[in-house]
């Protein structure tokens, strides 16, 4: 179970970012650069490892949600610096919910429960089905419409099984 957070901004900047000298995956991991309206900056690494929702080509003037583990060691230094789990570009036409869905497919904080159908496509990170249950297991949720209720109910388009 991973205790998730993000950080929602524009991105400002992508470049290459070493993890050692004489590094041989040179350019295999990257820092995203995001600030928000209120101008607070955080950095992203971005490992070969993270999920890109959809897997959409992130570029410099995107919006994206990017996701991290709260209880992962972090530098203390400015900006903030964290490894992306997920990375989620904004968009107008559907939501995405990052989180641990407990055995009643309810977020961890309490806000989101899902209610799947038969047309919810249940997938691993590499696009392949999932045959198993979902429930009890870090999730990225695709969907477009909530209720208004608290927990907020939706039966999404897309799950993606965070193995």
């Amino acid at each position: 179970m991973t205790n998730f957070l993000s950080f929602t901004g524009r991105v400002m900047g992508i470049e290459d970012f070493p993890i050692m000298t004489n590094d041989p995956n040179a350019g295999c991991y990257k820092l995203f650069s995001l600030t928000d309206r209120d101008g607070s900056i955080v950095n992203f690494v971005v490992e070969p490892t993270t999920y890109f929702v959809r897997h959409e080509k992130v570029r410099v003037g995107d919006i994206v949600t990017g996701y991290y583990d709260a209880n992962a060691p972090v530098p203390l230094i400015y900006p903030p610096q964290y490894r992306a789990i997920v990375m989620a570009k904004v968009h107008s036409d559907y939501s995405v919910e990052v989180s641990f869905f407990n055995s009643q497919l309810l977020s961890s904080d309490g806000m989101l429960r899902l209610n799947p159908s038969r047309q919810t496509e249940i997938i691993l990170e590499n696009g392949q089905d999932f045959n198993g249950n979902p429930a009890s297991r870090d999730l990225v949720v695709i969907y477009s419409v909530s209720t208004r209720s608290i927990p907020a109910q939706t039966t999404p388009s897309t799950i993606i099984v965070l193995c």
